[in-house]
């Protein structure tokens, strides 16, 4: 699942800003595991591509766990990047969510409303229904879009961004997301993905102030993925 250079899909991009479609297994921004990140193959790319001399900058914005694929913003100005990080600081911007899971959902559409806590030694949170010591409150509002042979295709979005809210949510009423081991599925992916993907992404420009959706294909090389496309 490593990423380079020629595979890197780019859904937008201009003076302001660039956004990836990050495949599963990516980093967005470096950890103690030494794998390069995706913001340092975008500014080897653009280095590469616009021939620059110097140093590129691009800021991270927001990011994804790395099972997870799909539409991810970074800056490539100090400007954009502050005023990215305002928008998400106050909840600005849209995501909506694809994500396969097990079982279908106790009904078509709904809001869930947990509260989650967060295990920094586990890098798991726990949905609770009720609130407990050091919880956070959570919302997200699902629906079915579409019923295939073994599993369910759900659409979220997130009314809150809390730390694998949409992972922890769904394994709490029963519809674990396929692959997530860590979240109640009983067997891994093969590539060590799961199946969530960050499907849209709206938000406001930060320079241009117009409003951009921006949306992110899922890999068609998987199965389970390409039965969804015809949506």
């Amino acid at each position: 699942m490593k990423t380079n250079l020629d595979n890197l899909q780019i859904l937008f991009e201009d003076n302001h800003i660039i956004v990836v479609n990050k495949r599963a297994g990516d980093l967005v921004q470096g950890d103690r595991t030494g794998d390069a990140p995706l913001a340092e193959i975008i500014k080897e790319f653009i280095k590469k591509r616009d021939q620059k001399p110097g140093n590129v900058y691009l800021g991270v914005v927001h990011r994804l766990d790395r099972p997870t694929s799909g539409a991810v913003i970074f800056a490539k100005t100090s400007k954009a990047l502050s005023r990215l990080n305002q928008a998400f600081a106050n909840k600005e911007p849209k995501k909506t969510y694809w994500a396969v899971v097990k079982n279908p959902p106790p009904k078509k559409a709904d809001r869930l409303i947990h509260y989650l806590l967060r295990k920094p030694k586990q890098n798991k949170s726990f949905a609770h229904t009720k609130e407990v010591n050091g919880s956070k409150q959570a919302f997200l509002d699902y629906q079915l879009l579409k019923s295939l042979t073994n599993y369910y295709l759900l659409e979220i979005n997130l009314a809150t961004g809390r730390h694998h809210q949409i992972r922890s949510q769904l394994s709490k009423i029963g519809c674990p997301i396929k692959g997530d081991l860590k979240y109640d599925f009983d067997r891994s992916n093969k590539d060590g993905s799961i199946h969530l993907h960050a499907r849209k992404i709206e938000f406001i420009h930060p320079v241009r102030k117009g409003e951009l959706s921006i949306k992110a294909p899922v890999n068609k090389e998987d199965a389970i993925w390409k039965a969804c496309c015809n949506l």
